[in-house]
């Protein structure tokens, strides 16, 4: 049971957070604080939080535990204003799309401190933003994944997961490093292409008459189109290596179908989509088995 968490950023991942806490009974006072006002409010009337700060000082007073679920360029100014106010026995942790570059504004910030931040990434999630997109079950079943550092003392560690365990989350490690690299290509790549193609159908002279023909299959492939784009602008420039490495092979395969298109090559072509339908199968199966196995995916 956590007495007191903070949540920075109330929209549908720290909303979802702290439903989730709140369903489980595993927490006592939920405060919010972040950059919107009138997404406190809302969060404060939709019950996702129990009250609205307006200082760092007021939300941190007795906090067991802090949420930071705000765009992953703010982690660095959001660290900066808590450390002031920041007791020893409370833990900070983040839900960051990317881990590296928050590692590093840890570092830089909490200094010797750092030792009380635990990053963190929920494999959850949709296109929808804000506090009413928050759902008490979002995090069911579904990878949270913990890269700890090694200042971060096994029980500090042990609040963060089993904060997400309660949450319904099964529990997963990777190092910063490892982490970035994996969703470079199962999460950030994916939302890089999906804008890509919805932008280029926009700026199409017949945009309208693309728009209106378009179907499931359009539908489902340009679902995370509808995400936040300062989020994912921030994500793509804070994973900007292991992106473009992503990016170039994705290129040189393009490349490679584009020739097999242009020779009418039948065969390669065939090779290539049967090859993508038994992965994407095997993926399938593995998820509806509940593999730990399984490829980690996130849903938004």
């Amino acid at each position: 049971m956590l007495d007191k968490i903070v949540i920075v950023g109330v929209g549908l991942i720290g909303g979802s957070f702290a439903l989730a806490l709140k369903r489980a009974g595993q927490v006592r006072e939920v405060v919010g604080i972040g950059r919107h006002p009138e997404a406190l409010a809302r969060a404060l009337a939709l019950g996702i939080i129990d009250r609205v700060c307006d200082d760092y000082a007021d939300a941190l007073n007795g906090a067991d535990l802090v949420m930071l679920a705000a765009p992953v360029a703010q982690t660095g100014p959001i660290l900066a204003a808590l450390l002031p106010h920041l007791a020893p026995g409370t833990v900070v942790t983040d839900a960051g799309s990317t881990k590296c570059d928050v590692v590093a504004a840890a570092r830089t910030v909490l200094g010797e401190r750092v030792h009380q931040f635990v990053p963190g990434h929920p494999i959850a999630g949709s296109e929808a933003n804000g506090p009413d997109a928050a759902l008490a079950g979002l995090y069911q079943g579904k990878k949270a994944v913990l890269t700890p550092l090694p200042e971060n003392a096994p029980g500090d560690v042990e609040r963060v997961a089993a904060a997400w365990r309660a949450c319904g989350a099964v529990m997963h490690q990777l190092t910063p490093e490892d982490h970035d690299r994996v969703f470079a290509a199962v999460s950030h790549l994916p939302h890089l292409l999906a804008y890509a193609l919805v932008d280029d159908l926009a700026g199409k002279p017949h945009a309208d008459m693309l728009f209106q023909y378009a179907a499931s299959g359009f539908r489902d492939f340009t679902r995370i189109a509808g995400s936040s784009p300062e989020m994912w602008r921030d994500i793509s420039l804070a994973n900007q290596a292991a992106l473009l490495t992503e990016l170039d092979a994705y290129l040189a395969q393009l490349t490679a179908m584009r020739t097999m298109l242009a020779a009418g090559d039948g065969a390669g072509l065939h090779d290539i989509y049967a090859n993508a339908q038994r992965a994407r199968h095997e993926w399938q199966i593995a998820i509806e088995a509940g593999s730990t196995r399984a490829p980690i995916q996130e849903n938004t």
